[in-house]
């Protein structure tokens, strides 16, 4: 979505004359929230909910919403808060052996691949989890979501080179958790 139509957008949002202004936000959004929210989240379960108290602080913040960054940028900044302080609710539980989402941990009519495919994203999933909150963020938002240095940079508040060094961090460790 280009820089006009998202204005747009969000102007008609903020009027409340059109009733399915926000809905089309949601709508053209959802994606990139889910997608966020489900790797920034240790409880693979709550990912629906945190994802509908992220839109419902969209909807609460749209007034104050001055538009000097993106509206992704926002957004990204919203999903780390969220979760963030969902993790800081909870103390930490451990992974279940389902993966919540209404679909077996193992499909039993798959092939031998599947199950290396299923093994090494579980390893990947665990590595990820094993993460500081600041690091998984910009891993899932950068090499997962293809969020550029520059809008991470905006959206955390930090200078450019140390977004590039924690990003540096962050895959060093995750190297480091997925060799053990």
């Amino acid at each position: 979505m280009d820089q006009s139509d998202e204005q747009a957008l969000l102007e008609r949002c903020r009027s409340g004359q059109d009733d399915t202004a926000f809905a089309e936000l949601v709508d053209r959004y959802k994606d990139l929230v889910y997608a966020l929210v489900y790797r920034l989240s240790k409880d693979r379960s709550q990912v629906e909910d945190l994802a509908q108290e992220v839109f419902l602080k969209v909807y609460r913040g749209l007034p104050y919403f001055r538009g000097d960054a993106k509206l992704s940028t926002w957004l990204y900044r919203i999903v780390f808060n969220v979760c963030c302080e969902e993790r800081a609710r909870r103390r930490p539980r451990e992974q279940p052996l389902d993966p919540g989402d209404g679909r077996p941990a193992v499909d039993p009519g798959r092939v031998d691949a599947a199950f290396g495919d299923l093994e090494l994203r579980d390893r990947l999933e665990q590595a990820m989890a094993a993460l500081p909150d600041h690091y998984r963020f910009l891993i899932a938002a950068h090499y997962l979501r293809g969020v550029q240095y520059e809008a991470l940079a905006e959206t955390l508040g930090l200078p450019l080179g140390t977004v590039k060094t924690h990003l540096y961090r962050a895959k060093r460790l995750l190297r480091e958790q997925l060799s053990r």
